[in-house]
């Protein structure tokens, strides 16, 4: 009884905004504006974009409605709901709790980067020289690297210990604002670049000539990666939701917003790129070594770095606050313990982790397990195994177990024969395809 009162006391979103601003805040992160212009510039620009955007539509829609769905009608964590349906489901959700642990282990790293740029930038010490010889001698350092992983871990931290209401909608009700007027304004500022027509042709005008099955796959990677689909979070955030709200009003508001900030993203970056005659696909070095090249050779370019990386930084903790959400509500649920204990708790495991993942590149970087470092491998896990795999468990239990009634999603009888279809027999093979992929058997 203690449990189901706890449960009817549950925190809910204050408003559709309110909301909308939380679940924009977890899927826009570093994988919109660290993470996707540089893929998309390694993998043909327009055409990687075309695809990205059908697939987010057509195969990444129907699991990140399920996470929605579950988190609303169960109305608990990633654990607690699995075990709802299923008492041995409950593995399922402690995967989606694991995987929770290791993208931070190594996005709270990069976090700590854009915390370092954004230092370098407000005291005027951004380096004049090589910025490649920069960025490799700061990331190999022991101590200030980790320093500014901590710090960036802390602030996940703050919002979630004060709760969902006074703690994580308030932050992402005032910071995805600032993050989305900014960006406009700094994309609008690229198309005034000279050269900047090169950029916007790289971006939408595809060739069809380099389409590849890679493209594909690389694609739905990226956009499951952005919405944040696998993690938990959006079951997390789905449980907060209140019983009358529209989640597929909900999920189409959040691809679209989604999908709007990932190409602002690239007009912000690629049209500024092909001014200076640098190369596209710089990999993930585009942000923290290609651009401040950029901002060094502009008038103020100073004030527009800092905006730049403010930027980055915001994007970056909105998401890592909806990671460490998932692990906090999923523990302070099964084990009945306070919220704040939670926070500590799950923060000071991954500041465990956060270890090696940050001396990866310097202190540690010569120690590797099947020729990865400790960052490539935490990576690599989350990315190519648990982030599909829990997505392929998550369809295959809304679909063919839970079979959720129509009432729950939609009056629209072929809107809803629409979405059983898919969620049971074409996303299920995709995403099959996309962890053979991922692991190179394919």
């Amino acid at each position: 009884m203690a449990v189901e009162r706890s449960i009817a006391k549950r925190a809910n979103w204050s408003s559709g905004f309110a909301f909308i601003m939380a679940t924009l805040g977890c899927a826009v992160g570093l994988g919109n504006i660290w993470r996707f212009p540089y893929v998309m510039g390694q993998n043909g620009g327009a055409l990687f974009l075309l695809m990205y955007i059908l697939l987010t539509i057509f195969i990444c829609s129907i699991p990140l409605l399920c996470e929605l769905l579950l988190g609303k009608q169960m109305r608990r964590g990633v654990i607690r709901s699995y075990e709802k349906i299923n008492k041995k489901f409950g593995i399922f959700g402690w995967l989606c709790f694991i995987t929770s642990i290791f993208i931070p282990c190594f996005y709270f790293v990069v976090g700590g980067w854009t915390v370092n740029y954004i230092w370098i930038y407000l005291t005027n010490n951004v380096p004049a020289g090589n910025q490649a010889e920069y960025f490799a001698s700061f990331a190999a350092e022991p101590i200030v690297p980790l320093v500014m992983g901590i710090i960036f871990l802390l602030l996940c931290a703050a919002f979630p210990f004060r709760g969902v209401n006074k703690g994580i909608e308030q932050a992402n009700n005032i910071i995805m604002p600032l993050f989305i007027v900014m960006l406009v304004f700094l994309a609008g500022t690229g198309l005034f670049l000279d050269n900047s027509i090169e950029g916007l042709k790289f971006m939408f005008a595809p060739d069809f000539s380099k389409f590849t099955f890679r493209t594909v796959l690389t694609a739905l990677g990226q956009a499951l990666f952005t919405l944040s689909v696998g993690m938990g979070c959006l079951v997390t955030y789905g449980s907060y939701l209140k019983k009358d709200s529209d989640i597929i009003k909900s999920s189409g508001l959040l691809i679209l917003g989604n999908t709007i900030i990932a190409i602002l993203a690239g007009i912000m970056i690629f049209p500024a790129v092909f001014s200076f005659n640098l190369e596209p696909s710089a990999g993930a070095g585009l942000v923290f070594i290609t651009l401040p090249k950029v901002f060094a050779a502009l008038p103020f370019g100073n004030i527009f770095g800092l905006m730049f990386f403010v930027l980055l930084f915001f994007a970056a903790l909105t998401s890592g606050i909806s990671l460490l959400e998932v692990s906090i509500a999923a523990i302070l649920e099964k084990f009945k313990i306070s919220r704040k204990l939670a926070t500590v708790i799950m923060s000071s495991i991954i500041l465990i982790f956060m270890l090696p993942t940050t001396w990866s590149f310097g202190p540690i970087s010569n120690y590797k397990i099947f020729n990865m470092t400790f960052f490539e491998i935490m990576d690599f896990t989350a990315s190519n195994i648990l982030l599909p795999l829990n997505t392929l468990i998550l369809c295959i239990v809304v679909g063919w177990i839970l079979k959720p009634k129509m009432e729950l999603l939609t009056n629209n009888v072929k809107f809803y024969n629409s979405f059983m279809f898919l969620l049971k027999f074409v996303v299920p093979p995709v995403l099959i395809l996309l962890m053979l992929f991922g692991l190179n058997l394919v």
